[in-house]
């Protein structure tokens, strides 16, 4: 086993030390945030385990061990005695009962067997010809985008392409006007700040009212539905029905939350870090994209290489122990690394190397990029099919195009995504 001072200083955060089992490392560190995978090559290098007091839990690394937690049952989203599952947010702070009330019908905030009803009748929905048939709309939408940067010679991508079309895309599968996009975007960061390190009563005010308005705009989307059903998401869901029956209003307007806030937020990361993956580590990304089992393969090593999210957090329902001995009473949390584990030398050879070809080769372990286990990513294809169409759009009709400046990421470092990315266009189109 390497120990942390192999790795060289120069590339660590200054708030990180390991020892004897304990991490130190600030999640809003600048060094950290802008580039944690040399935090994460040293937990690796020392057994991909540890306590770690600023996430209150234990940090767990190694591929394998994330990939068994995420499927290991006796782990939960939430700490219930419900017998139906459902989180019990009474006691949160007034000025979140808004967010609360939404959080607490979540997908994301439920165990079985009420997220197993839920997720049953939400699959049924969002199946895989209705996300196939969204192929030609994601293909305009990119086009159109494109189209918008005529003339010039420099582009955020970010603000001009990565951000637009998914809010765009999901509007338009669930059944929201297009008009609505701006506020459904506002919305959208405001409710997904709450989960940023060190948030502010500010930020929870503003999430908060950002949730009862959102609402409030479901609630009339889905009261017009009732009266004239359509072909997308929203009549869907109102017409879906189980053996325990039909989601109530509560459920609807939070998987509908979920769904737009979801399809939008990790879809914007996604395509702004392949973008830049693609241009920084290889030489004409274009022709990645000349085959469809290759541009599949591209896809799924940008997830790996540099994923939208990187921490999923669960807690122990009974005493378990780890598999350093670790034992963890019922109620303790593991913070699982998403984007440790998609680069553990023990699962991907050189991991640090940008190497599409291993997702062609048989074997090749799955990234955790899209969770696992019963909570994996409802809307995963969704998220690989608007990835491969976008970024083969842009890179078809703009294959020459250079970055201008350093990319910087948010500071949200679990939410991984970058502030800009501006590049210098070919003058293609």
């Amino acid at each position: 086993m390497v120990e942390p001072a192999a790795i060289p200083s120069t590339a660590l955060p200054a708030s990180f030390s390991l020892r004897n089992g304990a991490l130190r490392l600030d999640p809003g560190e600048p060094a950290f945030f802008q580039n944690p995978y040399p935090a994460y090559a040293a937990l690796l290098a020392a057994g991909g385990l540890a306590d770690w007091p600023e996430v209150e839990g234990h940090a767990v690394a190694r591929h394998d061990l994330v990939t068994a937690l995420l499927r290991d049952r006796r782990f939960g989203r939430i700490l219930t005695d419900d017998p139906l599952g459902r989180p019990d947010y009474s006691g949160k702070p007034d000025h979140l009962g808004d967010f609360y009330a939404i959080e607490s019908h979540s997908l994301l905030d439920l165990e079985p067997p009420t997220h197993t009803r839920l997720r049953a009748l939400v699959g049924r929905a969002v199946v895989a010809r209705r996300i196939e048939r969204l192929a030609p709309r994601i293909i305009a939408i990119a086009d159109e985008l494109i189209d918008g940067f005529a003339g010039e010679t420099t582009v955020d991508l970010i603000e001009r392409f990565a951000s637009p079309l998914p809010v765009r895309v999901i509007a338009e599968m669930i059944g929201v006007p297009e008009t609505a996009c701006p506020e459904l975007l506002d919305w959208s960061h405001r409710m997904v700040a709450m989960y940023t390190p060190r948030r502010s009563i500010e930020t929870e005010r503003a999430a908060n009212a950002a949730t009862r308005d959102f609402a409030s705009f479901l609630r009339d989307v889905i009261d017009e539905k009732r009266r004239k059903p359509a072909d997308d998401l929203v009549s869907v869901l109102i017409a879906a029905q189980s053996e325990e029956g039909r989601l109530d209003e509560a459920e609807l307007v939070s998987t509908l939350v979920l769904l737009l806030n979801a399809g939008h937020e990790a879809t914007v990361h996604q395509i702004g870090n392949a973008t830049k993956t693609l241009l920084e580590n290889t030489e004409a990304p274009a022709e990645l994209f000349a085959q469809t089992d290759q541009a599949a393969a591209a896809i799924e090593e940008t997830l790996r290489f540099d994923p939208p999210l990187h921490l999923f957090e669960r807690y122990a329902l009974e005493e378990v122990e780890l598999a350093d001995g670790t034992r963890l009473k019922r109620g303790e949390k593991v913070a699982l690394l998403l984007g440790a584990a998609n680069r553990d030398p023990n699962a991907y050879r050189e991991p640090d190397v940008f190497r599409p070809e291993r997702f062609l080769a048989r074997g090749t372990p799955t990234h955790t990029s899209f969770g696992g286990g019963i909570h994996f990513c409802i809307g995963a294809p969704l998220a690989r099919l608007e990835a491969r169409l976008a970024l083969d759009r842009l890179f078809a009709r703009h294959p020459g195009m250079k970055l201008v400046e350093p990319p910087r990421y948010r500071d949200s470092w679990h939410f991984h995504g970058l502030e800009r990315l501006v590049v210098r266009l070919d003058g293609t189109s």
